[in-house]
């Protein structure tokens, strides 16, 4: 892979390989600092995507199967599965989106390499201008580089199926996080009745609200069913059952996410010492977006 072709939140995206392998080393001022230009530079703010982020994301996936990776941290795998859920997010455009931004950037292919070795070799203080210049190309970089995810999003689903059966309940869940946005490409669609089975088979044996409701979300995001975690007395679990999308409209469900939002912190505490599954942690209100999207589509 050339880099140096390449761009982040910081510019030149070259630094990402040597961040990206200090995440296997023993230095931990090396790590730390691998570890945040993971997050904080190689995606944009929500998860959207640079034009190193796809690269990135590709290297994350076999990070995973490093047997270096977690030596002394196990929850890295999980940390690894959460930024390809975060990439999956990025890259859930649908067939009709990516064809659309893939016209663009064809037609514009000449002009948009010019516009990006302009924009790498040029100072802080001119790459800020540059994204106001009036072209419009900065903008359709962007847009290929989150096309560059999506085309990538099948072999990184690939890479993140085999932990859906981990040993380890955190780590069932960042996969099925990660499946759960990787698997709405396209070219899953055929896969996605057998992943729902497992999903959902996943769900029934995980052991606590955190990791049951994770695995909602996800069974949600694919157009499964999560009526039946509906009457869970857990209000954590039953309010992310209700936040699929196949049950916009339904009674119950909305009266769940009302109950919910009126009660953060009821529903907070469900998780116990837990944070919010990750899902819910990109948006600041969560409950209450998930509300104004029933009302728009009521």
């Amino acid at each position: 892979m050339d880099w140096s072709g390449l761009f982040h939140a910081l510019g030149p995206a070259t630094d990402t390989p040597q961040h990206l392998a200090a995440l296997l080393r023993d230095d931990a001022g090396a790590f730390v600092a691998g570890y945040s230009h993971l997050w904080s530079t190689t995606l944009r703010r929500q998860g959207k995507a640079w034009p190193a982020t796809a690269p990135t994301a590709l290297i994350v996936a076999e990070l995973l199967d490093d047997l270096r990776l977690g030596r002394d941290d196990p929850s890295m795998p999980d940390a690894m599965l959460a930024y390809l859920y975060a990439v999956g997010t990025a890259a859930d455009l649908g067939t009709t989106r990516a064809a659309e931004i893939r016209t663009r950037v064809e037609d514009r292919a000449s002009q948009m390499r010019e516009w990006t070795g302009d924009y790498l070799a040029a100072d802080d203080d001119t790459r800020g201008r540059m994204w106001q210049d009036g072209t419009s190309l900065g903008e359709l970089v962007l847009d290929q580089a989150v096309l560059a995810c999506f085309d990538l999003a099948p072999s990184l689903l690939q890479r993140a199926l085999p932990h859906l059966s981990s040993a380890h309940g955190s780590r069932r869940s960042c996969a099925a996080a990660a499946i759960g946005t990787l698997a709405r490409h396209p070219s899953a669609s055929t896969q996605r009745p057998a992943l729902l089975d497992q999903l959902t088979s996943t769900a029934g044996a995980a052991d606590s609200a955190h990791h049951i409701a994770t695995i909602l979300i996800a069974i949600g995001h694919l157009g499964g069913d999560t009526r039946p975690w509906l009457t869970d007395p857990n209000i954590g679990v039953r309010t992310c059952a209700a936040l699929a999308p196949d049950l916009v409209g339904d009674d119950a469900a909305d009266r769940l996410l009302l109950e919910a939002a009126r009660s953060p912190s009821e529903f907070s505490d469900s998780f116990g010492d837990m944070a919010p599954p990750l899902q819910l942690q990109v948006e600041p209100n969560p409950l209450t977006s998930a509300l104004l999207r029933r009302v728009d589509n009521a």
